[in-house]
């Protein structure tokens, strides 16, 4: 029986894949007619109330397949909308996209049913997953209204943009969700509520997002009793699904703050157990909110490729590495890369694609991602990665050739980077195997139950995390080298670092931002790169740039092992300017605002190379 669930399995994963290249296909509007773009674009502007333009129509595409607001947000700027406006009009963007993916959904599950594919067990977690979504659809615009733009933006200004003073005003009216032993948690499941006096104090959810969290119980009751009158017959999962689901709604309907944390923790405990092909993601991160790290109302199922679970080699060089430079480190260093590389070994990892997803994700998709974030759970149960190769890779090569790419990276190496993509695909496995699956693997080293929580009281953590992450892929790439992958290495870091130049104003990414500073630090000093009116790299200083990212690598390393505050490393590579994190490095500031000034020009405008 289980061969028949896997082939369904397969089976549904090719046509998600076939959907997707569906919905790729729509950036072919940019250089040709496509009659179904077409409408979908004028439906979209008209209803976001945007001029059809090149860039609004390309703005267009990238917020309905890539779920990206980032060229939504430059032609509203671009057309002088004040900060009010542009807020109301990516909430339409949302709204549209929300209803176009509430049918395209509805749609592949309408197609399962009617393929008869997996079980009825299964079947009935995928449509309560999809019923419990619509709901957190609608919850999703009041959660960024209430916590981004309203007591956020307030906080901001009450303290003149100081984020500093913010997270001190937070901790001196100890206004963070608190652990079992009342210490601050490194993230809240609950939000702010400013009162009369101007004080603010918590509440839950389920007290400030009310009729929202009463719809999401009601729809979760409805699956549980479902699932109550069915057999798992394929994995004998039953118990732990219908445990998993009555988990999210207890912490879901939870009013005290002091439950909050240890009723989440039980959610990731349970979701744990959960080993099946299919698997559902819930409130896991928490990068909108920089200043109490609120989860955001994520919801989704995933799908693996069977095909594809054994790829991935860059488990055991991560451990491999690890091991070498706790040694180097000393102290307490051996003993929490010990309890990292356990981890590791306990990590679950899935290889596959989204298959339905809703709130904070309409938002924007991860490429990958390694959860649950809560240390006392990870530290136990290990952790599961999500790695999507065959959809990146599809969307990769659906993106239109970008003029500013070509203009700064030079048509040759676009051309480069097109082909091996097209061409060398199980190489560019490869390469994400050690970039983006490495860069899941490199959340889980050199942390402690508290060290986030002792790191992060200027509230730069993440700032620096997320290059701890890539570096730690690198890191392993370079324990154990394969010399035909160091070009596409070289290739791969470069690119990423300088697209990261284009998100220093998007808040949820400014880790993202922050993590291409460093490493465009570490590019330009070992001078594998140079910039004269365009990227030049030099291969041959390969060796050059290993070196400064192991020196690199093993002083954030040491910082991380004394629980130092993050925006001590982060001040080596960057600094504050207004309300900009720039580079240090007098050349590589020169850089990132010529790219970014031509990012405002011409981000937007794609070309099709002869």
């Amino acid at each position: 029986m289980k061969d028949k669930f896997l082939s369904d399995i397969q089976k549904i994963y090719n046509e998600l894949t076939s959907r997707h290249e569906r919905l790729n296909s729509y950036f072919k509007l940019l250089h040709e007619s496509h009659d179904e773009a077409q409408k979908l674009v004028d439906d979209f502007l008209e209803f976001v109330g945007l001029e059809k333009s090149s860039d609004s129509t390309m703005a267009a595409i990238s917020r309905i397949v890539n779920l990206k607001e980032d060229f939504l947000e430059q032609v509203l700027v671009r057309e002088g909308c004040e900060s009010d406006e542009i807020i109301t009009k990516k909430e339409l963007a949302y709204s549209w996209v929300s209803d176009f993916y509430t049918e395209y959904h509805k749609s592949l599950l309408d197609w399962i049913e009617k393929k008869q594919f997996l079980t009825p067990f299964y079947r009935t977690i995928l449509l309560g997953v999809h019923e419990i979504g619509l709901s957190l659809n609608d919850a999703q615009s009041r959660w960024t209204n209430h916590i981004i733009h309203t007591i956020n933006a307030s906080l901001f200004k009450k303290f003149d943009g100081d984020e500093r003073k913010v997270l001190e005003y937070l901790h001196e009216f100890s206004l963070f969700d608190k652990d079992t032993f009342g210490i601050a948690g490194d993230r809240s499941y609950s939000a702010l509520k400013e009162n009369d006096d101007g004080t603010h104090s918590s509440h839950s959810y389920s007290e400030i997002f009310k009729t929202d969290i009463e719809n999401t119980s009601r729809e979760l009751n409805k699956l549980i009793l479902k699932l109550s009158s069915l057999s798992d017959e394929v994995y004998n999962q039953k118990q732990e699904w219908i445990r998993y689901f009555t988990t999210i709604n207890d912490a879901f309907c939870e009013k005290e703050i002091k439950n909050l944390l240890s009723k989440w923790q039980e959610v990731d405990k349970a979701w744990m157990s959960i080993t099946t092909p299919i698997q559902v993601g819930h409130p896991l991160e928490y990068y909108e909110d920089h200043f109490r790290k609120a989860v955001a109302l994520e919801w989704d199922a995933r799908i693996i490729n069977p095909k594809l679970q054994t790829s991935s080699h860059t488990r055991e060089n991560i451990k491999g590495f690890t091991a070498e430079l706790a040694k180097e480190i000393g102290g307490s260093a051996a003993q929490i890369a010990d309890n990292n590389i356990l981890q590791v070994d306990k990590t679950q990892l899935y290889i596959g694609q989204p298959m339905l997803y809703y709130a904070a994700e309409l938002n924007g998709l991860f490429s990958a991602q390694v959860v649950p974030n809560d240390k006392m759970v990870s530290d136990k149960y290990g952790h599961k990665i999500f790695a999507y190769s065959d959809f990146v890779l599809a969307s990769k090569l659906a993106k239109p050739t970008m003029l500013l790419s070509v203009e700064m990276m030079g048509e040759d190496f676009v051309r480069k980077s097109r082909d091996f993509a097209k061409n060398s695909s199980s190489l560019w496995h490869e390469i994400y195997d050690i970039s983006t699956i490495g860069h899941e693997f490199g959340h889980i080293l050199w942390l402690e139950s508290d060290t986030e929580g002792a790191m992060n009281k200027s509230g730069q953590f993440k700032n620096i995390e997320e290059f701890k992450a890539t570096a730690g892929g690198l890191m392993a790439f370079f324990h154990n080298e394969k010399e035909d992958l160091k070009e596409h290495i070289i290739d791969d870091v470069v690119a990423r670092s300088i697209g990261l130049m284009a998100w220093r104003e998007v808040g949820e990414v400014l880790p993202y931002y922050c993590e291409g500073l460093i490493h465009l630090d570490i590019l330009f000093s070992s001078k594998i790169i140079t910039f004269d009116k365009r990227i030049f790299i030099d291969y041959s200083r390969y060796e050059d740039m290993k070196k400064a990212y192991k020196e690199c690598y093993k002083n954030l390393a040491t910082h991380y092992v004394q629980k130092r505050d993050a925006s001590e490393f982060l001040s080596l590579y960057a600094i504050k300017e207004s309300s900009v994190y720039l580079p240090k490095n007098k050349e590589i500031k020169e850089f990132v605002e010529y790219y970014y000034a031509r990012y405002k020009l011409i981000g937007q405008q794609s070309i099709v190379l002869g």
